[in-house]
């Protein structure tokens, strides 16, 4: 595999004459070649220095090949990207977090959430999923127990606190920005009735250690209720404003889900209303240009964040490169608008 060249380094390349000329000048001469990551990077600066620091604009993951310059150099292959690609991703100038999303399918190891640790800056928020097994009441396939099997783990206080918050505190508490307890939105014979899952959701909250950070994020609407938030605030657990298939825009989840009762705000970024995951990423891939954007979404995401801001919260921004194509360059965009709309006050 070729060794990616560092970031900020520049290039070069030996420019030969003519053949002609090779006795008369002797060795070629070595002209510098701008790196066009560097160049993006430089450009970018410029509105991350005018960015404030409480928004933290982050990808749901970070092995794509795809993003060479546009958050990688060339020639990076995925599985390096996988192994080593958090160095190389927190130089972007506008990304201050980074989903881990692999723990939805099991939980992290803790000697894993040690090598991320080692592999981020100081104080590096990231924002990641707890597996499946603690948030649906029947099995989904993604392990040995066949899909639509009761699941005994749901919602299971001391397993999620042994195998889950222990290896965070102890391998990863500096770098948890939240814990995303993801409910998918289950078939309807398995769905809970909305006050029995609030019911539940209060309970199970109760007993996990109240040391780390989380949200919780609906792919139902339907548990989008009063009971559900009231649950939240007691607990101090933020709600994820997610734009996603089946559920309602960002903005329309804030009458039912109030900011100021949550200690900081999650938004995830990750499918237009309406639209399915495969067909999207078979028509984005390789996620290198914007091909879909939402100028409405765009706008409610930067509302919100500017009402978090007026709260004094955190706002983590987490995009997936579902949303409108490349993740990295909606957050350019995004961040563009913040700090435009900044200057007009």
């Amino acid at each position: 595999m070729t060794k990616p060249r560092p970031i900020g380094t520049g290039s070069y390349v030996a420019r030969r004459p003519p053949k002609e000329q090779l006795s008369l000048f002797g060795e070629p001469s070595i002209e510098p070649v701008e790196d066009p990551l560097e160049i993006r990077f430089a450009s970018l600066r410029s509105i991350a220095d005018r960015l404030p620091e409480q928004v933290k604009f982050g990808t749901s993951s970070w092995s794509f090949p795809g993003w060479a310059d546009i958050v990688y150099p060339r020639n990076v292959s995925m599985s390096a990207l996988s192994r080593e690609g958090l160095p190389l991703y927190v130089k972007h100038p506008l990304l201050r977090t980074v989903g881990i999303d692999r723990g939805y399918y099991a939980a992290i190891p803790e000697d894993d959430l040690r090598h991320y640790a080692n592999q981020l800056p100081t104080g590096f928020p990231t924002v990641a999923k707890v597996p499946a097994a603690f948030t649906t009441p029947i099995h989904l396939g993604h392990g040995s127990s066949a899909r639509g099997t009761p699941n005994p783990s749901f919602l299971d206080a001391k397993a999620f606190t042994d195998t889950v918050a222990r290896p965070f505190l102890a391998a990863f508490r500096e770098h948890t920005g939240a814990l995303v307890l993801e409910f998918p939105l289950l078939p309807r014979g398995h769905r809970l009735p909305p006050n029995a899952f609030a019911d539940r959701l209060d309970d199970f909250l109760k007993q996990i250690p109240a040391e780390l950070p989380y949200c919780v994020e609906l792919r139902d609407r339907d548990l989008l209720t009063p009971a559900y938030a009231q649950v939240l605030a007691h607990h101090s657990v933020a709600h994820v404003f997610n734009y996603w298939t089946a559920m309602p825009l960002p903005a329309d989840q804030l009458p039912i889900a109030p900011l100021d009762s949550a200690p900081f705000v999650v938004l995830r970024l990750m499918l237009r209303p309406g639209t399915q995951y495969a067909k999207r990423k078979e028509s984005f891939a390789p996620f290198d240009s914007i091909v879909e954007p939402d100028e409405e979404m765009r706008q409610q995401v930067v509302d919100l964040i500017e009402l978090a801001r007026s709260l004094n919260r955190v706002a983590l921004v987490l995009v997936n490169n579902k949303a409108e194509g490349s993740a990295p360059l909606t957050i350019e965009q995004l961040a563009q608008l913040i700090v435009g709309r900044a200057n007009t006050y």
